[in-house]
């Protein structure tokens, strides 16, 4: 697959450059660029993202961070499956347990949410940082969900992360479930309070809580290329009633049915007047 000449490969992380240096360099060099393109399109183009990490897959499968950067490509594009495959083949040769929550989510998506419990419960939760441990009570509560436990769900995301006032790079997302879950049940008031929360802490659009505030709220957002749009329209139809106005042909003015009768009556008096003249001359000669 084509690169842009101006990815070097040097954009990647420190740590999985160091990874490649294992490879020979031509090759390290192949693989980098390969995952710099997986990381720059998987948000926006997840299947090039995923072609991308195809290629990188087939240079080095021995390398952790491109089985990692294989596995989150498949994600994006809903190949659980397959992800599942190669975030076990990363865990494998790293021994981490980063990869834990995501891996759970996996579950989910293959239509395995008891599984997914399973794994919040297992003793790898416990070796996870802060972010990792709230990723995993996410995806928990939404194991519960797919169980159509709306309560659990509720109960699952309540937690000193979700009550804390510090805005932290998982506050949105954990308020906006939060707010979500209590939506799912009813609870509308109380969700259009988290909503406003989530938007609070959402400083980079990690999620769409103002849209969903705002819907909640009544608000309808009016596109403005459609309402241009329509402003053209009718220009344009304004514009279509002018050029007919000026290519009409003028149709000359008829003359009124009482004007011919008028002039009619003044023909006949005409003619009266000369017939009369004429008899008197007759008679005088």
């Amino acid at each position: 697959m084509p690169i842009p000449e101006d990815v070097t490969g040097d954009e990647i992380d420190k740590d999985v450059r160091q990874e490649l240096q294992s490879l020979p360099k031509t090759l390290a060099e192949d693989v980098a660029r390969n995952l710099v393109m997986v990381a720059r399109l998987i948000d926006e183009d997840p299947e090039g993202a995923y072609g991308y990490s195809k290629v990188a897959l087939r240079l080095a499968s021995r390398v952790a961070a491109v089985r990692e950067a294989a596995g989150f490509a498949a994600y994006a594009n809903q190949k659980y499956s397959e992800a599942l495959a190669e975030f076990r083949a990363a865990r494998r040769m790293t021994g981490g347990v980063e990869l834990w929550p995501v891996m759970a989510d996996c579950e989910r998506g293959l239509g395995r949410p008891e599984k997914a419990l399973d794994m919040a419960g297992a003793p790898e939760v416990h070796k996870l940082d802060k972010a990792g441990q709230v990723e995993m009570r996410l995806v928990a509560a939404g194991a519960r969900r797919d169980m159509d436990q709306l309560d659990a769900a509720i109960v699952t995301l309540q937690s000193s992360e979700l009550a804390s006032n510090s805005i932290q790079p998982w506050t949105a997302r954990l308020r906006y479930a939060y707010a979500d879950a209590l939506l799912a049940v009813g609870r509308e008031g109380e969700a259009r309070e988290w909503f406003a929360k989530a938007v609070e802490a959402d400083r980079d659009g990690s999620t769409d809580a103002s849209d969903r505030l705002a819907e909640m709220d009544g608000v309808e957002f009016v596109d403005a290329l459609d309402e241009h749009e329509g402003e053209g329209d009718s220009a344009e139809a304004e514009a279509a009633d002018v050029d007919a106005d000026a290519e009409a042909p003028e149709v000359p003015e008829a003359k009124a049915p009482e004007a011919e009768a008028d002039d009619s009556a003044d023909d006949d008096l005409v003619d009266d007047e000369g017939d009369t003249e004429r008899d008197e001359q007759r008679d005088k000669d």
